[in-house]
């Protein structure tokens, strides 16, 4: 549940710091860079090597984990060998999967030009999950949507090399529908399918080819995959914002993959009654309306389709609430300037919204316009300040003085909750660790044995208190779709500050 927090406080805070040096509000520039971004988008990348599942690559660079899941799918007669543990536990949740490979191929496509030498570990990072999401996939209007009992997963406290939980498989069909997972499933293969578009012609084919039939399952059979799923997937990874949002995601994804007319007319037709200017702000692995706006607004400002004129509109709305002191801000801010939705993993906010800052700035620059919020002209360069202060926060300018992404600077979460990271490693400790014995792991006050380097954690409080403690998971614990829309904010602001 989210923590609330007397936003009035929170905003008076705010505005005495808003001409603090530095401070989010503050006229912004470059300047000198405070940080190492070079080394953190290296970092932000090599943490997805932790959380893989399957049989590891020779090339793996995280050594201390090993093969696990290797017999997956099998419950159902289905290869689903692969594929990311989201967060901290063994369970492959399908939805925020599917949305972390959209964001990882987003920050590829937009940003990938400047990843210099990593933009290779950046796709191989893409393509472990597209190569699950193929098998996930592989029957029509069928798709493997998790793997793992989360109860029971949660029950034990393993590592995912001794995993002796039910490994029971869950999907949607025809006749149990969910289409925001399949939609999303749908987006995250399209947008992959651009990743690979000059570097691998024939995986990219596949990939597009495969977003399209999958697209239209989700479009054709309509439910939420909360109603059939609910007691597997809720309250992990419920959907909560229905599946609207996603279908015009998946329709936006599939227009910037495939050029086809049908999907420009689909959102055409369809945008309004799946929520184009819904004023819902939170942009993550539940709600992807913000997302869409954004990535719509593209077409508007770079490729000129006038048809999607409203969507500079309606991405100028959502960058409104974010500026302080605007008549249409409603965005919170912890005193030390970090941007607070929720109390639960607060940071996949941060991160995904910075991206879409340097997204949208990027957008805006190509075609000279700027945000009006009522009678305050909001610049490009503006809201490249405000994700540039964003991650500086999450990189140690903060009151806690510490980076909130483990191995980063000289000091950083050293009790990540993550079962991998907590136990001693295979090498360390060739012996099984049975389910319940981990758990004097989960509350020993002992620093991690295997550093999960790159990982963000869920982040500080909203007075900017962090306690680093295992078992407190809504702030120390890492996850997928935190560090997917980061690569691409770092890769930006290495390249802005002369480091790549």
């Amino acid at each position: 549940m989210a923590h609330s927090f007397p936003s009035f406080l929170l905003l008076s805070h705010f505005l005495l710091s808003l001409f603090a040096p530095g401070a989010v509000g503050s006229p912004g520039h470059h300047g000198p860079a405070n940080h190492n971004y070079r080394d953190a988008l290296s970092k932000s990348i090599l943490f997805f090597e932790g959380q893989r599942s399957g049989r590891l690559p020779a090339n793996q660079r995280m050594t201390w984990r090993r093969n696990s899941g290797l017999s997956d799918g099998s419950a159902m007669n289905v290869d689903l060998v692969g594929g990311y543990y989201d967060a901290g536990d063994n369970v492959k949740f399908g939805f925020p999967m599917a949305f972390t490979t959209t964001m990882l191929s987003w920050s590829v496509i937009e940003f990938g030009g400047m990843m210099k030498g990593e933009l290779e570990n950046a796709r191989a990072a893409v393509r472990w999950a597209t190569d699950y999401l193929l098998k996930a996939t592989a029957h029509p209007n069928t798709i493997y949507v998790q793997v793992g009992d989360p109860n029971k997963d949660h029950a034990c406290w393993e590592r995912p090399e001794d995993m002796d939980t039910p490994r029971t498989v869950y999907k949607v069909d025809s006749s149990n529908p969910g289409s925001e997972v399949a939609a999303e499933t749908a987006a995250a293969l399209a947008a992959a399918s651009l990743v690979f578009r000059k570097s691998d012609p024939a995986y990219s084919r596949l990939l597009r080819n495969r977003a399209i039939s999958v697209f239209e399952f989700a479009d054709k059979y309509r439910g939420s995959y909360s109603n059939g799923l609910k007691n597997v997937v809720c309250p992990f990874y419920c959907s909560y914002s229905g599946y609207q949002d996603e279908l015009l995601w998946g329709a936006a994804w599939l227009h910037k993959a495939t050029k086809n007319p049908t999907y420009l007319n689909y959102i055409e037709a369809n945008g309004q009654t799946l929520g184009a200017d819904e004023s819902d702000n939170t942009f993550g692995w539940d709600n992807k309306h913000v997302g869409a706006r954004i990535l719509l607004s593209k077409a508007f400002l770079v490729q000129n389709l006038k048809s999607l004129h409203d969507y500079k509109g309606h991405a100028d709305n959502f960058i409104c609430s974010l500026i302080p002191g605007t008549p249409f801000s409603q965005t919170q801010y912890t005193p030390g300037g970090l941007l607070f939705k929720m109390g639960d993993s607060n940071m996949q906010y941060v991160t995904s919204t910075s991206f879409l800052l340097v997204a949208y700035a990027k957008f805006l620059t190509y075609s000279s316009k700027v945000v009006s919020c009522g009678g305050t002209t909001v610049t490009p360069h503006k809201l490249r300040s405000i994700a540039k202060r964003q991650v500086d926060y999450i990189l140690g300018d903060n009151p806690q003085k510490m980076s909130y992404m483990v191995g980063y600077g000289a000091r950083y979460p050293h009790q990540v909750h993550h079962r991998g990271s907590s136990l001693p490693s295979v090498a360390a400790h060739p012996a099984k660790i049975p389910c319940s014995a981990g758990f004097t792991a989960l509350y020993s006050s002992a620093p991690n044995p295997n550093p999960l380097t790159g990982a963000v954690v869920g982040g500080p409080d909203a007075m900017d208190r962090f306690p680093d403690q295992r078992s407190d998971y809504e702030r120390s614990e890492p996850a997928t779709y935190i560090n997917a829309p980061l690569v691409g904010a770092l890769a930006y602001l290495a390249h802005s500050s002369g480091q790549l």
